[in-house]
């Protein structure tokens, strides 16, 4: 049984006087340990589908069930501690006027789970930052650094499954290769299942096994990681996006 199941999801918001539909009748399944990657342009409707997932946008049609059980609404603490999201801007998603030991204590606090200082130093050692980066505040640090801190509070309260909303995309070429590289390795260790969206073919395919092409809120391909890697997809809107991405791919 798949961990991640979204199952006929649609998406519908309202804007003004009509119905916007952000997705439209899509599934798909992640198993355990598996990283799956959610690609397509801007408007795809794939950033939709984390937020559904966490309760952040309405479920119109269909259902999400991990461990094939229904979502309940609102999330509850159960949910938080198994699943937890990165998004795209560190900064934004970082409260400014908290110190990162505040930012990384704060889940702790809530759950309940005590030995603070040690878990908030060593989970800064596990993202590569020393510990003196405690009591710095976020316009201190450069946007990997932030991104690195915002990785360490998703796993303070050691989930299974992390939610990557592009987490690499508002960081410069260098600084990407090295959180990826840091994600993948995180997720070996500590055996997570991530369900990552990106509009960078280059950047599924340095992470993940599966991946679900999205275009206009409708999934319109699903690949393996070697279908991708021998550009062998079946649909013009997949190729155009590989073709967009190839020279990083190849290099």
């Amino acid at each position: 049984m798949a961990l991640i199941e979204v199952k006929n999801l649609s998406v519908f918001f309202e804007a003004g006087d009509r119905i916007v539909q952000a997705v439209k009748d899509v599934s798909l399944s992640v198993d355990a340990k598996e990283s799956y990657g959610l690609v397509g342009e801007s408007g795809s409707g794939k950033s939709t589908i984390l937020r559904a997932i966490c309760g952040l946008a309405p479920i119109s049609r269909g259902e999400i069930l991990i461990d094939g059980k229904p979502l309940e609404t609102p999330r509850g603490r159960a949910f938080t501690r198994r699943v937890q999201m990165v998004f795209q801007d560190p900064y934004a998603s970082i409260h400014p006027r908290h110190t990162i030991d505040r930012t990384l204590s704060e889940p702790l606090a809530i759950h309940g789970i005590g030995n603070t200082d040690a878990r908030v130093v060593q989970a800064l050692k596990d993202v590569g930052l020393p510990e003196s980066f405690r009591f710095r505040y976020p316009h201190q640090l450069s946007g990997g650094q932030r991104q690195r801190v915002a990785i360490a509070r998703a796993l303070m309260l050691e989930p299974e499954i992390l939610l990557l909303d592009e987490p690499t995309s508002a960081l410069d070429a260098s600084v990407q290769a090295e959180t990826l590289n840091l994600l993948n390795r995180l997720r070996e260790e500590r055996g997570l299942t991530f369900l990552m969206v990106s509009h960078d073919l280059a950047v599924v395919d340095h992470m993940c096994e599966r991946v679900l092409v999205m275009q206009h809120g409708r999934a319109v391909e699903e690949m393996e990681h070697g279908a991708l890697a021998n550009a062998s997809m079946k649909t013009d809107y997949a190729r155009m996006l590989y073709e967009a991405s190839a020279d990083r791919m190849l290099g």
